[in-house]
């Protein structure tokens, strides 16, 4: 999606206008004058500071040959391509009404509608109107989000944290569930895409998405907590349900027909092409971290510069996600509690190689490294729920019982958890210099799903989260939370208030009002 746009407006050839601003950026940006560089041979040329995936020699290699190909190209053939390219761009912007998978897609794709049928034209003007979803007026100034917004994925998690910490039973709350339950009712994508198999897609009816449904990607963690979430308010009396079994039904065939070969599940599609494509990875900002930083993160080694000393990185092609995986099998066993005959030896086989799939991936330690949020905390509660889900507790199984003496041993001296985004770059885990609250929810939800057996030590992370609580009820902005292709860092800024209140709430439940001690 990304490659595709930049490959177009290069064979175009699209460039701006040099108005006096550009010529000046040109003189202040380069340290030669710019018409004396020769861009072919930039294509490998990229700061130290900025290298954190290293080009292989085989890309540097059909960089060479595209620099050839550039001068011999046959006309009939490069047209072809760019036709091909421009067919495939139209038809992405028609499959999500113009807002696009993502925040740079979005704008390449709005250049090449300007470029291609000009500022005028009606595919321009959408794009225009569209950039507004993207952008995020915050207390230090305009943000331009990594996707036009995560609206789906943190109401789910809102309405499951109200009702599973009774909040809902309160009169206060019943107003903003209804809300939150139209809206998710909005949000489910009622049709596959309209150029779906010319687009090479895989069909959408029945998913929900990350943020709207105009944007139209299913995401399986989003599917699977939207069905959990769903359920959940079924129950509640002053909910009407219009979401109904049959639309649910289809939301589990999405899910049972996304699990890869492995027994896991990725976040947009299954695994469709070979480990060999990560060769070729042109992206030096993302990727599978470094060897050498594995084996030289807690020992201030030099910073890596030499591709042999990486493994392929893995962003060209989608993989299994302990966090998607588990979010699957807590959604399919939220299904099945309502639809027990419904395709239940498919639901049995998938949850089987699922569970399969997260032993497998357990670090030696007992965690499990987090591809969606920091890191090895967020991660290690997803899998300490899936285990759970199964009936593996601490007491009956070897992997739970790693899992949570790992957690333990990580626990800071103020009873909180804390972890470092260096933890996503590097695969190990990092201590951050202070205890964060949703670090600390997510080990206290993932301790108590395990029922780990030690009150105390539970208890003073959840002492902790109730300590940073401020006087209106809600709680700080700490460090970062999220990330992607393990270098992308996001900010979840709703995590701070779903996961604290819930993971509270579940303590509570276990071990009774009297013991919180704040």
């Amino acid at each position: 999606m990304v490659y595709l746009p930049m490959g177009f407006l290069y064979a175009q050839r699209a460039k701006g206008k040099e108005t006096p601003l550009v010529l000046q950026l040109r003189e202040e940006i380069y340290t030669q004058p710019y018409e004396s560089i020769n861009w072919p041979s930039q294509r490998n040329n990229v700061s130290d500071i900025d290298v954190y995936y290293p080009h292989t020699r085989l890309l540097k290699v059909l960089n060479w040959c595209v620099g050839i190909y550039e001068k011999f190209a046959p006309k009939r053939l490069r047209q072809w391509a760019m036709d091909e390219s421009w067919l495939q761009l139209k038809m992405e912007d028609e499959n999500t009404f113009y807002g696009n998978l993502a925040s740079v897609n979005k704008v390449m794709n709005l250049l090449c509608a300007f470029f291609k049928e000009g500022r005028d034209s009606k595919a321009f003007r959408l794009h225009v109107e569209h950039t507004h979803d993207y952008l995020w007026m915050s207390e230090s100034g305009m943000y331009f989000n990594g996707t036009d917004g995560s609206q789906l994925w943190d109401t789910v998690w809102i309405c499951q944290a109200v009702c599973q910490t009774g909040l809902a039973k309160y009169p206060e709350t019943h107003d903003m569930l209804k809300k939150a339950y139209a809206f998710i009712d909005s949000q489910q994508i009622r049709n596959d895409p309209i150029h779906c198999e010319r687009t090479y897609r895989d069909p959408t009816k029945g998913a929900w998405p990350f943020s709207r449904r105009d944007q139209g990607y299913t995401l399986t963690d989003c599917t699977a907590e939207a069905i959990k979430a769903v359920y959940m308010m079924h129950e509640l009396d002053f909910i009407k349900p219009t979401i109904s079994n049959d639309r649910l039904c289809e939301a589990t065939d999405v899910l049972l027909r996304m699990q890869n070969s492995d027994g896991g599940y990725a976040s947009y599609e299954p695994t469709r092409g070979p480990k060999l494509l990560e060769w070729i990875n042109p992206a030096e900002v993302f990727g599978e971290y470094s060897l050498y930083v594995l084996e030289h993160a807690n020992s201030g080694g030099s910073k890596v510069t030499d591709a042999e000393t990486t493994k392929p990185g893995d962003i060209m092609v989608e993989y299994s996600y302990p966090e998607c995986t588990t979010a699957v099998l807590l959604g399919l066993a939220s299904f099945r509690k309502y639809n027990p005959d419904y395709r239940t030896a498919d639901i049995e086989y998938a949850v089987a190689r699922g569970i399969r799939y997260l032993k497998k991936v357990q670090r030696p330690e007992g965690g499990w490294y987090g591809c969606w949020a920091i890191c090895f905390t967020y991660a290690t509660w997803f899998g300490l729920e899936a285990l759970a889900s199964v009936g593996e507790t601490y007491e009956n199984s070897v992997n739970v019982r790693r899992a949570c003496d790992w957690l333990v041993s990580v626990q800071m001296e103020d009873g909180g958890w804390g972890e470092a985004y260096k933890a996503c770059e590097t695969g190990i885990y990092h201590h951050h210099a202070k205890s964060q609250v949703v670090n600390t929810s997510w080990a206290v939800l993932g301790l108590l799903a395990a029922k780990y057996p030690h009150m105390e030590t539970i208890k003073r992370g959840v002492d902790l989260i109730g300590s940073r609580q401020q006087p209106d009820g809600r709680w700080e902005q700490e460090s970062i939370e999220g990330v992607f292709n393990k270098n992308a860092m996001i900010a979840y800024p709703n995590y701070k208030f779903s996961f604290t209140v819930w993971a509270i709430a579940r303590f509570v439940k276990v071990y009774g009002d009297l013991e919180v001690g704040f």
